[in-house]
């Protein structure tokens, strides 16, 4: 069963968003029975999984391959280390809160919503445990439609526009991907006599990529990625889609598809372009610092909800990629268990707004105030998801921001604590933002008296999506080497990888 553990888990959603299909349309409690029960299974197949995984071995583990394209040397070739281990945890855990949420929000044309989730989640968890850079191209391409008619169909007003701008952004940037990709495979051919996509045989030939060639397949999958991170200048696609996106596509954006962008950074750019890597880390840097200031500075201004809560994942995958490309072990640790922080928190962030919007189907700050007298239940969770993404220590957010700040400080690679200083002032700002907001809206007196008519405090469905993520979020607070030590060896691999193929770059 260990070399089939994944594969299972990968069929798991696929499977069942064919069975969904043959349900009738009035059949909706059943359809949505049917959703949660088929991404629970797939969460507790993950825990297997996780329990089969020796955390002290670095190398990639649970792998299955079997040949598929013979003539190109194309395999399925999937497998797991530690860091992409705890993003499928990820994955699998969020997915069927997604479908608590939405209980009651969706209604119209459930069937196709389920179908579309359960596809999404198969592409997600395929992304992360690909090991043949054509299969990784494949499930990265495969969850862009899902989530086109996520957004598309159970959007907002504006919801065509957003998904057609996530959708042009996400294909420019693959497209360069493949190219890439395609060149690497060429490359293989030529150092080691056999085309392949195979990535730990690419992980072998990458010292010997000159660095001129390694610049330009570097960029290829670094705009990529950055496109999905989003970094700045390149993250305008995001706030769009995430306003007009339904609750669940909310969360599952926020949650786990923009950690494919940072993941793809270091499964990828770090461990097969190193020498490219560390020459363009201080530029990207720059861009990883501006995003996280811009980030903050234009969510302070924001007047809807959803759109705050947006734009500050700007500003925190910014610390993300902050902390990948300073290239210790304490940031890039700090990088991974902040993806999963993030996902948490603005996770939560999400679901919290969607609850308030789905009772008065308004998201605008200033419709609210003093909602603490009137569902206090909600106020608490509310303060605790923000506190979350404040970065209170004895939360999940502090232990990703403080290891990055320390790890991007004694960076060798980056070589300037202005990098940390700037960095440091997000953290601020978060507060500033966040507090506010939260303020404005929970207490003083209560300021539009229909208000009282409208909210009602968190029902027993609603408890129980967000009782879980609170637990991991004060889990990961106070005791973090629960996850630090599933991606320890991880980390330790990559960046070992990074050192003895640039030993004349490295001091």
């Amino acid at each position: 069963m260990e070399t089939t553990i994944l594969s299972i888990l990968l069929l798991t959603p696929i499977l069942g968003s064919i069975l969904v299909l043959f349900f009738k349309d009035e059949q909706k409690n059943i359809i949505r029975w049917f959703g949660f029960v088929v991404s629970f299974i797939a969460f507790l197949i993950s825990i297997i999984a996780y329990l089969k995984f020796d955390s002290s071995n670095s190398n990639f583990q649970l792998t299955h391959q079997i040949i598929w394209i013979k003539s190109l040397n194309i395999s399925y070739f999937v497998g797991v280390d530690g860091i992409s281990l705890l993003l499928v945890l990820l994955t699998t855990f969020l997915t069927p809160l997604t479908f608590l949420s939405t209980w009651k929000a969706i209604d119209k044309k459930l069937r196709m919503f389920t179908f579309s989730m359960l596809l999404l989640e198969a592409g997600m968890i395929g992304v992360f445990i690909s090991l043949d850079v054509f299969l990784f191209y494949i499930f990265w391409e495969m969850m862009l439609i899902p989530m086109y008619f996520i957004i598309g169909i159970w959007g907002g007003e504006r919801r065509i526009y957003a998904a057609i701008k996530f959708f042009i952004f996400t294909m420019f940037g693959s497209l360069l991907m493949l190219v890439a990709i395609i060149w690497l495979a060429v490359y293989s051919s030529g150092s080691n006599g056999q085309f392949t996509t195979n990535l730990i045989e690419l992980y072998k030939i990458s010292p010997t990529i000159p660095l001129k060639i390694q610049s330009w397949m570097f960029a290829a999958f670094f705009l990529s990625f950055a496109i999905k991170v989003p970094l700045f200048p390149l993250h305008t696609w995001l706030p769009d889609a995430h306003v007009e996106a339904p609750t669940a596509g909310s969360v599952i954006l926020a949650g786990v598809l923009l950690k494919m962008g940072t993941y793809g950074l270091v499964r990828f750019c770090l461990p097969l372009f190193p020498q490219a890597s560390i020459n363009f880390a201080p530029i990207i840097s720059v861009f990883a610092v501006i995003g996280i200031i811009y980030g903050a500075l234009v969510s302070m201004v924001q007047t809807d909800m959803k759109k705050l809560v947006a734009y500050s994942s700007v500003s925190h995958l910014g610390f993300v990629v902050l902390g990948i490309f300073a290239m210790t072990v304490e940031s890039v640790q700090g990088a991974v268990i902040q993806m999963v922080n993030h996902g948490l928190s603005t996770g939560a962030l999400f679901l919290l707004v969607g609850i308030i919007y789905e009772r008065t189907h308004r998201r605008d700050i200033a419709y609210y105030g003093g909602i603490a007298k009137l569902i206090p239940l909600y106020s608490v969770a509310l303060m605790i998801a923000m506190l979350s993404s404040v970065g209170l220590p004895g939360l999940n957010g502090f232990i990703g921001e403080f290891l990055i700040l320390i790890g991007s400080f004694k960076s060798n690679v980056l070589d300037n604590f202005w990098f940390t200083a700037f960095a440091a002032t997000g953290v601020i700002f978060a507060a500033v933002y966040l507090l506010w907001m939260y303020q404005r809206v929970v207490f003083g007196n209560v300021t539009n008296q229909s208000l009282e008519n409208e909210l009602t405090d968190l029902n027993t469905r609603e408890f129980l999506v967000l009782i879980p993520i609170f637990i991991f979020i004060v889990w990961i607070g106070i005791y973090p080497s629960t996850f630090l030590n599933l991606t320890d060896s991880s980390v330790k691999n990559i960046l070992q990888q990074v050192s003895q193929s640039t030993v004349n770059i490295l001091k």
